[in-house]
């Protein structure tokens, strides 16, 4: 197309229009006297445009290097008064790392250097297939070198598919147990590194490497670990007819003062969920009113965590065959 413009002169504008490189460029530009036409430009002048603008860019990168490097030198000039922690010399303790990016990073790096054991604490509800999947080929590294991974969930996990085939790609590589609630999410790895949130967002996290903060994690994930309940085990029944284990826990909750909002996010379920199981638990109980549920849970010994305090004997209005052992 350049080369006929050069032998005839112009070409028509509509016949550049496959190639748009050449006005891109400028090697074509439009005829002052009719602009249906396109003209060429000598390659020189294009080429000496061209170099003039990267020439500015590289001048412009060029200062803005000493600019950063004559600024460095100067606060390197003051920092070296400041003395430095001790903890210094065997890594930084406590690490902010802002961005997904920088986060990814930094679990990728721990996964690399990991050689033996991966503990997590997964809240929320449900795990969604893009959430496995963002780790995975992190869990699939760890599983090759013959690391073993212990994940707690909620109770609210067991119900999501996309959770029941990572665990079964992985095999005996990880063992799951869940809990009716978990604290916020937690990542070890060789008992050495922790990675937990930083924003209630998790844009931000922090890399704890204090070995005084990392035990306290491990011991914390050790008592929760106990307390849960194996993947592969049916939840218990709550000993009361019609009442399933987690509207045992929502009474609890309730008993405890929390707001609907509070309860579903502690559980991992929705909102409108934590209020239909709450219905369901009034209307068990034969309550009126949220003030009367709160006795009837009190009466039926609903009122703690399973395995506390027993349940007292309760007859349930209308539904005499109904009783809370």
């Amino acid at each position: 197309m350049y080369s006929r413009a050069v032998r005839r002169g112009r070409v028509p504008r509509r016949d550049a229009d496959p190639v748009p490189c050449l006005l891109e460029l400028a090697l074509l530009h439009p005829d002052p006297d009719d602009m249906d036409y396109l003209v060429p430009t000598a390659p020189q002048e294009v080429m000496t445009r061209l170099l003039r603008g990267m020439y500015e860019e590289v001048s412009e990168s060029h200062r803005r290097v000493g600019s950063a490097v004559a600024a460095f030198e100067r606060y390197a000039g003051l920092g070296s008064r400041v003395q430095q922690p001790q903890a210094a010399a065997e890594g930084t303790a406590i690490r902010v790392l802002d961005g997904l990016s920088r986060i990814q990073a930094a679990m990728d790096e721990a996964t690399e250097a990991c050689r033996t054991e991966v503990l997590t604490v997964q809240p929320g509800g449900i795990r969604r297939e893009h959430e496995l999947s963002e780790g995975l080929h992190r869990a699939l590294a760890l599983r090759g070198r013959g690391v073993r991974m212990r994940d707690l969930y909620t109770h609210v996990a067991r119900h999501g598919q996309g959770l029941l085939n990572y665990l079964e790609l992985m095999g005996d590589a990880v063992e799951a147990r869940t809990l009716d609630e978990v604290i916020d999410r937690l990542i070890l790895f060789d008992r050495t590194v922790a990675f937990v949130p930083a924003n209630a967002d998790r844009t931000m996290a922090l890399e704890l490497r204090h070995p005084a903060l990392v035990e306290y994690l491990v011991t914390v994930f050790e008592r929760l670990w106990r307390l849960a309940i194996p993947l592969t085990a049916p939840l218990p029944d709550t000993g009361i007819e019609g009442i399933s284990h987690r509207e045992r826990s929502i009474a609890a909750l309730l008993a405890e003062g929390h707001q609907d909002a509070v309860i579903a996010e502690r559980l991992g379920i929705s909102v409108r969920t934590c209020r239909a199981h709450i219905a369901r638990l009034s209307e068990t109980l034969g309550a009126a009113s949220r003030t009367q549920l709160g006795v009837r849970i009190a009466q039926a010994g609903l009122d703690g965590p399973p395995g506390i305090s027993g349940p007292v004997p309760l007859s349930v209005p209308d539904q005499e065959s109904r009783i809370a052992r």
